[in-house]
């Protein structure tokens, strides 16, 4: 058992407390918090800061963690995904080795859970340790040709049936992008999964060619399909942005994770939000910056009650895979974010959107959400210099 007092603990389901004790069991079970003057100060332990949850990763590519710095800033996306598709050969000890530091790299950097997404098997031998919970996203394309839907759902398929799941993670098979999954494939993805129970991520409205191609089918994708000799002759554009052929195509009663969101309106967010109460959104404002140089609009998801969360994505489109420098970008570009709403998103609604807030997320009897020390706060903000460590 130990006993864990803090400058300030977040237990983020509840208010901040001082003069506070966290005890846990030798699992890091959450028993009790306490106030500290029913304790001898001898057997507690104190930590300098901030105690905070462990952080949820909810969007990462760690397969492609062997790609850091390959990858050009400021490109915008299409050119970022031609290199992804063109540079992400390598030998199979360069990509195991990377897999295995990125793991590490997180799991010290105080996150317990990540939602990853697989279009290989490449880093399921490190998930099925169970060193931190994952939920494997198995990501489906066929650039919006029905009549590729058939191999891509095969193909896929049997990496999916691949994932050996650690006690407590999770799987499922997701769409890629609205700008890459034909209809047909989204019904054969839905009727793969269940109905209820399970989460479904997409990436979403990234770039502007991606709205352009459903309003008018128009823009860059129209001269990337073309170069990989791909016709979108059957393709009819919507005339609506692109998050709508995404909810058009989904099921409402599984849990969606949005994923960039960096041009998403307040209309698209209070759509998608009446369309399912289901619904999540993460950003990833590092990769946000990497590749399209501009953020999403906090303030409307802010305005719009939506449940954001915190992805870093992989380290092809990153600096670094911590939850905390998401958090420090926000607050330096958005300061008009409060340092509690942050920690929310990285901490209790990562959680939930995975599913896991049974045990992560939160500071609660009965949990075990992992204890991170955030120190360098200044008058409850995150600064610069603001660092994380794992403690529990």
């Amino acid at each position: 058992m130990r006993k864990i007092t803090a400058d300030i603990i977040y237990p983020v389901s509840s208010a901040p407390l001082k003069n506070s004790v966290i005890i846990t069991g030798n699992d890091g079970e959450i028993l009790a918090i306490e106030p500290i003057e029913q304790h001898d100060p001898a057997s507690v332990e104190y930590i300098r800061g901030a105690i905070v949850p462990g952080f949820v990763n909810t969007h990462c590519h760690m397969e492609l963690s062997h790609m850091k710095g390959k990858v050009d800033t400021g490109t915008g996306l299409i050119p970022f995904i031609t290199s992804v598709v063109t540079k992400r050969n390598a030998s199979p000890e360069i990509i195991a080795d990377a897999i295995e530091k990125a793991e590490q790299e997180m799991s010290e950097g105080g996150i317990v859970a990540l939602g990853d997404i697989s279009n290989t098997t490449d880093t399921f031998a490190v998930k099925a340790r169970g060193r931190m919970r994952y939920y494997t996203f198995v990501e489906m394309f066929d650039f919006l040709q029905d009549s590729g839907a058939e191999k891509a759902f095969t193909d896929w398929s049997a990496v999916f049936e691949q994932i050996v799941l650690a006690e407590g993670s999770a799987r499922t098979i997701v769409p890629h992008a609205p700008y890459s999954v034909s209809r047909e494939l989204f019904r054969m993805i839905n009727r793969a999964n269940p109905e209820t129970g399970v989460t479904i991520s997409i990436h979403n409205q990234e770039t502007p060619p991606e709205q352009e191609l459903f309003l008018s089918k128009k823009g860059g994708f129209t001269d990337f399909y073309s170069k990989f000799g791909i016709t979108l002759d059957n393709f009819e554009p919507s005339g609506m942005p692109s998050i709508h052929y995404a909810l058009a195509n989904m099921s409402p009663a599984r849990r969606t994770l949005f994923v960039h969101n960096t041009l998403t309106t307040r209309d698209d967010i209070s759509a998608a939000q009446a369309w399912s109460p289901n619904t999540y959104w993460a950003t990833c404002p590092n990769a946000n910056l990497y590749i399209e140089n501009r953020l999403p609009d906090y303030q409307a998801f802010m305005d719009t009650g939506a449940r954001v969360t915190i992805g870093t994505d992989s380290l092809t489109s990153n600096w670094q895979l911590s939850v905390l420098e998401e958090m420090k970008t926000i607050s330096r570009f958005q300061r008009f974010v409060p340092f509690e709403t942050i920690l929310r998103w990285a901490t209790l609604n990562g959680a939930e959107a995975l599913g896991f807030d049974d045990l992560l997320g939160s500071i609660e009897p009965g949990k075990t959400p992992g204890l991170v020390q955030i120190e360098g706060m200044e008058d409850g903000m995150l600064q610069p210099l603001s660092k994380a460590k794992r403690v529990i």
